[in-house]
């Protein structure tokens, strides 16, 4: 039995293209698509498109929520979402979602998906925890809150996404895996990222592949659907985080809210000058795909 958790396409069809020639590759018996296929891309359209005629499952993440509440104007989400700005590439997104129809399958989602076999470890598979889809396995994962996880709901691994890192963790009898992500990673390395579990023997044994793909062909999109000019520096942002691999909108958000700033062009030019470590070259759009392993440093 193979199994591949794919997750966090964020509206990048050429990522999910490739990675889903590389699942076909594979002999991959299931797959399940771990939540965020929409919004930070702007073809989040063509992705559900994919998706929904997979014969795979599907959960929520917390940017398919987004989408949703955006899309229903929802007094729950905050104002700065509905009406500032600088959020308006989330709004774009949420627009084109209506215009397609896919918004009522991204309601329909699950939370989490169960894999329950004969004689094999018990996996339960959920954008982020099992508790919420925002609650990431990352680096800053501790052994009390693995403890809380598999109390609330038993496991033997725990698979998640939301990061868009890669790990492998083990706590006592419990595997923790983070599948990556295929749109948009945030450790440096620019290819589709998503995770293989194989059952061998009675244990999973997870392999995570990195998966080359056109970038320049998605970050081309940006422009060409019109989702630049429209989103601004937030789409700016977003397409850096492609071409880049790397994390760029929560730390600088979290800056200004530390320092009580606004969110803008100001503020993210003073950002950079004030934390150059963040930036760099790009790295190389690597042209071969390969299966790698991940453990705690690699996130």
């Amino acid at each position: 039995m193979r199994i591949a958790v794919l997750s966090d396409v964020h509206g990048n069809r050429p990522a999910l293209d490739a990675t889903l020639a590389d699942i076909e590759a594979h002999d991959v018996d299931r797959i399940i698509v771990n939540g965020d296929n929409v919004n930070r891309g702007p073809q989040g359209d063509e992705v559900m498109e994919r998706v929904l005629a997979l014969d795979a499952d599907l959960t929520l993440g917390n940017h398919d929520d987004l989408m949703c509440r955006l899309a229903d104007d929802d007094g729950a989400v905050p104002h700065d979402f509905r009406r500032r700005p600088f959020w308006e590439a989330n709004r774009w997104c949420a627009q084109q979602l209506v215009a397609s129809g896919h918004l009522g399958a991204i309601r329909d989602l699950a939370m989490t998906v169960e894999i329950a076999l004969p004689d094999a470890p018990r996996v339960l598979v959920s954008h982020g925890s099992p508790r919420h889809f925002r609650e990431g396995y990352g680096r800053f994962l501790t052994d009390e809150t693995i403890s809380e996880i598999v109390e609330m709901h038993p496991a033997d691994v725990l698979v998640g996404s939301h990061t868009h890192r890669p790990l492998l963790r083990r706590w006592g009898r419990v595997t923790v895996l983070n599948s990556g992500a295929v749109g948009s990673p945030f450790n440096g390395d620019p290819r589709a990222q998503y995770l293989l579990l194989t059952l061998e023997r009675g244990t999973w044994v997870p392999t995570f592949r990195r998966v080359a793909y056109d970038v320049g062909e998605a970050l081309a999109a940006y422009e060409d659907s019109g989702y630049l000019a429209v989103g601004g520096l937030l789409a700016r942002l977003f397409h850096d985080e492609v071409r880049d691999a790397r994390s760029y909108l929560v730390p600088f958000q979290m800056w200004t809210e530390e320092h009580g700033l606004e969110l803008g062009e100001a503020t993210w030019e003073r950002f950079r000058s004030v934390a150059p470590e963040r930036f760099g070259p790009s790295p190389p759009w690597l042209t071969r795909s390969e299966s790698v392993m991940a453990g705690p440093d690699s996130m």
